[in-house]
């Protein structure tokens, strides 16, 4: 079958090479989300994927699967696309009226964009496979990765995430085994460094399980009803806010607190319309201005732990059209 498909699309057949590269498009954007951080860069690095999969049809040898032989190709036009690419920019302050409290400190991945829960997809794992796919997909994990060298950040995931062996990467990245171990040596440390220790935090509730639908209804209430006292009161001591492409970050219960109390306030009426992103509870917000309208304001993504909230991140109005959400809604 697939012999057959290949033989269509390389004599200019383009059904043929839909149908033989289709059932692996969603697992291909997820790998070039991870590579870039962006969801905008990786639906252009995956047609950058797709259209020199056509042009080197020829080329393809069958020394390897299809899908080995797409990511090869997804891998390495991401590779090209973190040296060249014009990264997502960091912004001002976009919220009129409001002065933030001094950050913590600020972001480096201020180019970081949030997952759609509706396009996530399993993709087959390799028993060697280190990660599961919701961990590999997680705001935390993403935004680790995007601080490690490029060639060691596509060790880790074509290893670790999607479970390939070392000789298949070292022919994916022109290298050798011996290149691939010590990057990804280099890689899992620089990781444990961005992550926190599995065994120093509770797991996260199950998606949609009653547990998880408590924590966000009181994360919702407090927010909509302005309480920022029962706000804090959902979050662990060392709760961490972002808001890229804005760098600013805020660590700690006490600075959050200090964070939420300029943006909360009894004259600001917010809705927050639920979706999911990364795997993660996640809310578009919508500030009621004087004529009724609700306006967009971001769209918020929590990271749990246990019955607590230990990170909230906040992306600007522009990661709205991958949700399917509108700019404004009626009075």
């Amino acid at each position: 079958m697939t012999t057959g498909l290949i033989n269509r699309a390389r004599a200019g057949d383009g059904e043929a090479f839909r149908e033989l590269t289709e059932p692996y498009r969603r697992e291909l954007h997820m790998h070039c989300y991870r590579m870039l951080g962006s969801f905008q860069d990786a639906e252009d690095a995956l047609q950058d994927t797709l259209l020199a999969a056509w042009q080197g049809l020829g080329a393809f040898e069958g020394r390897a699967s299809v899908r080995t032989w797409l990511y090869r190709i997804a891998t390495n036009r991401c590779l090209n696309a973190r040296r060249s690419a014009n990264r997502r920019q960091a912004k001002e302050w976009d919220i009129p009226d409001i002065d933030p409290p001094e950050p913590t400190r600020l972001g480096e991945v201020v180019w970081l964009e949030p997952y759609p829960d509706a396009l996530l997809e399993n993709v087959p794992l390799d028993p060697e496979a280190r990660y599961e796919q919701t961990e590999a997909l997680s705001l935390a994990f993403v935004t680790a990765l995007q601080v490690l060298p490029a060639r060691q950040r596509a060790t880790l995931i074509l290893r670790e995430v999607l479970g390939y062996h070392a000789n298949e990467v070292a022919d994916m990245l022109d290298s050798t085994v011996e290149s691939v171990n010590s990057a990804l040596k280099r890689a899992r440390a620089a990781l444990q460094h961005r992550l926190p220790p599995t065994d120093e935090r509770q797991p996260p509730p199950a998606p949609g399980s009653p547990a998880e639908q408590a924590l966000v209804a009181k994360f919702v209430h407090a927010y909509q009803s302005g309480d920022v006292d029962a706000l804090v009161a959902l979050l662990t001591a060392d709760v961490r806010v972002s808001m890229p492409p804005i760098p600013l970050e805020y660590h700690g219960r006490d600075a959050v607190a200090r964070f939420y109390a300029s943006i909360i306030r009894q004259d600001r009426t917010y809705d927050l319309v639920p979706t999911r992103a990364n795997g993660q509870p996640a809310f578009q917000a919508y500030l009621l201005a004087p004529n009724g309208i609700r306006h967009a304001t971001g769209l918020l993504v929590l990271t749990l732990t246990g019955d607590q909230i230990c990170a909230v991140t906040r992306f600007d109005n522009s990661v709205l059209p991958s949700f399917g959400l509108p700019r404004a809604l009626p009075g």
